[in-house]
């Protein structure tokens, strides 16, 4: 990464556009401090993702999480964050009191300070002829790609709330969801249980595991295990959803940065990583509870420290 012909210098440096970093961005905004918001992908992160919101403190019941991006986004920008959308980081360097962030290639940002928020990517079960059939049946996203399987049969993987509540949601397009999870219990809240246990279109498969998927040019379902006797069996459908999980985006940060055995950023409890002046919020750093609500105050807290820093 060059150091030379910085394009624009500013006080913060926000990576990731999804909660954290549009709350840290409408903090810092209205604090009229000068921030840059740099997102790969489609702003709002994995919130874009989820078919209905219900617990987000304040907004209409089921709402969308495009929309609730969208309304995050117009008021980061009405306090006047700057944004650079839909392009890749391709150099990161932490070292000294002003921090450079190069996007595409060519064009490179400055900051006094930084704040990590690039969130998470969806974990893949890991197994045969999942890249074979990856957005071609098989998918980790319910709002996206629903509407390809109405009135089919489709599989969810996971027992955690994601995949308790898009299995329901998925109920609207197709016309039987199976949910296979490996443990005897589900890892979600009892409101998302009994959503789905109540919806006559969905059936359970428990403590069993998928070994492969089954397809020759296209997708027609899973081997299985069940994990207490070894018994192997078949599922036919025709496309499957994941949800187990997320691994957060830390690959192209530099080595400087501390992370745990997963990968994930070490911060303090006010946000801060072991590199002064830079901070990280959201699903990219350790923690134990990630919604969206968890994102937003640490996006909060990370803006407050990171002007702390500056004004020290």
């Amino acid at each position: 990464m060059t150091k030379n012909n910085i394009t624009e210098t500013y006080d913060v440096i926000i990576l990731g556009g999804g909660p954290a970093g549009l709350t840290a961005g409408i903090y810092l905004g209205r604090a009229k401090v000068k921030t840059l918001i740099i997102n790969e992908g489609s702003i709002g992160g994995q919130m874009v993702l989820t078919h209905a919101i219900a617990n987000f403190p304040g907004v209409d019941i089921d709402i969308s999480g495009r929309d609730l991006s969208l309304k995050m986004k117009a008021q980061a920008k009405a306090f006047g964050c700057d944004f650079e959308s839909n392009v890749e980081v391709t150099g990161i360097d932490l070292s000294g009191e002003l921090k450079q962030v190069e996007i595409d290639g060519d064009e490179v940002f400055a900051a006094k300070s930084i704040i990590i928020a690039s969130g998470g990517t969806p974990r893949p079960l890991g197994v045969n002829g999942e890249s074979q059939f990856k957005g071609q049946g098989i998918s980790y996203c319910a709002t996206c790609d629903g509407d390809f399987f109405t009135d089919k049969e489709i599989l969810v993987v996971g027992g955690g709330n994601s995949a308790l509540e898009e299995a329901v949601s998925l109920t609207q397009y197709a016309r039987k969801v199976t949910v296979i999870h490996q443990f005897d219990h589900f890892q979600a809240t009892e409101h998302a249980i009994k959503l789905a246990q109540n919806n006559a279109k969905i059936s359970f498969i428990m403590e069993s595991e998928i070994q492969h998927i089954i397809g020759d040019q296209t997708l027609k379902g899973v081997e299985i295990m069940h994990m207490k006797t070894k018994a192997r069996s078949q599922v036919f459908a025709d496309g499957i959803f994941i949800f187990i999980g997320y691994i957060a985006n830390t690959d192209s940060l530099p080595d400087s940065i501390i992370l745990n055995a997963r990968n994930e950023i070490i911060t303090d409890e006010n946000m801060a990583t072991n590199i002064d002046g830079v901070f990280a919020a959201g699903d990219v750093r350790e923690k134990q509870f990630r919604q969206i609500t968890t994102a937003v105050s640490d996006g909060t807290i990370a803006a407050l420290s990171a002007i702390d820093y500056l004004q020290k």
